[in-house]
């Protein structure tokens, strides 16, 4: 751990120049007095490091001298594609991997490059979760992906929506997706390659198996036929509705006037389109099928008897 801490400090001189010691603590996560420890190492190793007391004082390396130091490890190349979405990487446990990975790639860039990509990553962010809803606990996500980058197969026990609600199954994990802030296993098994909810993983038993990726699969390829799969399913029927102004735009229909819009609209199910229907409020009424109409009526009852006995 200190012999990392080191090599980032050092690097941190190279790439910035002069810095004070609780900059370098800052951005190390250190004590300053731990910072006074490491570069006291440093000028012992005989790298040529000075410090300038005063207000514009500080840490630096002599002039010209550059660290060799800057090929990647294993952790540190795999941090690296990583380096739009910190929290995913941390989530895959390689948060102080990328940040050593992105200093290494600084040192290794000449210094109009260097610039260039400090500016983008100052002014650029990915922010991949959605807005409502926190983020998914995923405790058995690091467990996973060490089964993905070592191509070994692991047990699972799961819990899904149908009955049986737990199930245990031996799958060979070919990838992770990262979809709105969730993860996804694609696994292969016995009945084909499955899509498994990372959060919804209970328990997770690693196998000394090793196994090889079906010939001709392609992660991207097969996640968006999954997606198209998904939608082609989702909308299986549809509603005839009649909207307001403002609930036709917020259904995304187009009004055609200033009055009441007739519109028929794709629906998921009739469970799905009574929680999204109840939304627009006073704003729509659902003329068909039957079934959804009671449902809604059903429930605006509910809600008359339950306001007006207070």
């Amino acid at each position: 751990m200190r012999a990392s801490r080191l090599i980032a400090l050092l690097l941190l001189l190279q790439n910035r120049g002069l810095m004070t010691a609780r900059q370098l603590a800052d951005e190390l996560e250190v004590s300053v007095r731990t910072v006074y420890r490491d570069v006291e190492a440093l000028g012992a190793a005989g790298i040529p490091l000075y410090g300038a007391a005063g207000h514009a004082g500080g840490y630096r390396l002599v002039d010209g001298y550059q660290t060799r130091l800057t090929g990647l490890t294993t952790d540190e190349a795999q941090a690296a594609f990583f380096a739009a979405l910190p929290g995913t990487a941390a989530e895959l446990g390689l948060g102080e991997a990328l940040a050593t990975a992105q200093l290494k790639l600084r040192a290794a860039l000449p210094a109009e490059l260097r610039e260039h990509a400090e500016r983008i990553q100052e002014r650029f962010l990915l922010d991949a979760p959605g807005w409502y809803g926190d983020a998914d606990r995923v405790p058995h996500l690091a467990a996973v992906a060490a089964a993905v980058w070592a191509g070994r197969a692991v047990v699972l026990r799961y819990r899904r929506w149908r009955a049986p609600e737990e199930i245990e199954r031996r799958v060979e994990p070919y990838g992770l997706v990262l979809k709105a802030g969730r993860w996804y296993l694609v696994a292969g098994g016995t009945s084909g390659i499955r899509t498994y909810r990372v959060d919804q993983i209970l328990e997770t038993q690693s196998l000394d198996e090793e196994f090889a990726i079906q010939d001709g699969f392609d992660l991207a390829g097969h996640w968006n036929g999954y997606l198209a799969d998904f939608r082609a399913r989702l909308h299986t029927a549809e509603a005839l509705v009649r909207l307001t102004p403002e609930g036709a735009h917020r259904l995304g229909v187009t009004p055609t006037g200033t009055g009441w819009t007739e519109a028929r609209v794709p629906i998921e199910s009739i469970d799905h389109a009574h929680r999204e229907f109840l939304r627009l409020g006073t704003d729509i009424e659902v003329m068909a099928p039957a079934e959804l109409r009671s449902r809604i009526a059903e429930t605006a009852r509910n809600l008359t008897t339950r306001y007006e006995g207070r």
